[in-house]
């Protein structure tokens, strides 16, 4: 996990939602039960990381792609479903000029359309 959610990774860590799997798993009860227990943690972090691990369990991406995802406003397999790559990758483009960084594997459009693809059978059920 990126350096701004170090106090949600050690918490988790220390808990039994200490992989990807069990992190896809959170539910808002378990948000809330870390909540109480660790007052660093933020509810909008947690969601963020279960966004993320619900994209790297369901979709079988990398970490990096999950968090690209995530910064260019898609927060769900849902919202993944409906959008088009040409769309994420204008996203991802825009993301790397306004930080003024080039992500080292920014994905094709042939992969957008995968995990488009995957999240649109995810979504059919």
């Amino acid at each position: 996990l990126p350096i701004n959610f170090r106090h949600e990774k050690e918490f988790l860590l220390k808990t039994k939602f200490n992989s990807w799997s069990k992190l896809s798993k959170l539910k808002d009860d378990d948000i809330y039960w870390i909540l109480k227990r660790n007052p660093l943690c933020t509810e909008s972090r947690l969601k963020k990381i279960r966004a993320i691990s619900i994209f790297i369990c369901e979709l079988q991406i990398a970490p990096p792609h999950a968090y690209l995802l995530l910064h260019c406003g898609i927060g769900s397999i849902k919202a993944l479903s409906v959008i088009d790559a040409h769309i994420i990758e204008k996203r991802i483009s825009r993301l790397e000029r306004n930080l003024n960084i080039k992500t080292i594997d920014s994905p094709s459009i042939p992969v957008l359309k995968v995990w488009i693809r995957k999240a649109k059978n995810i979504i059919k059920g």
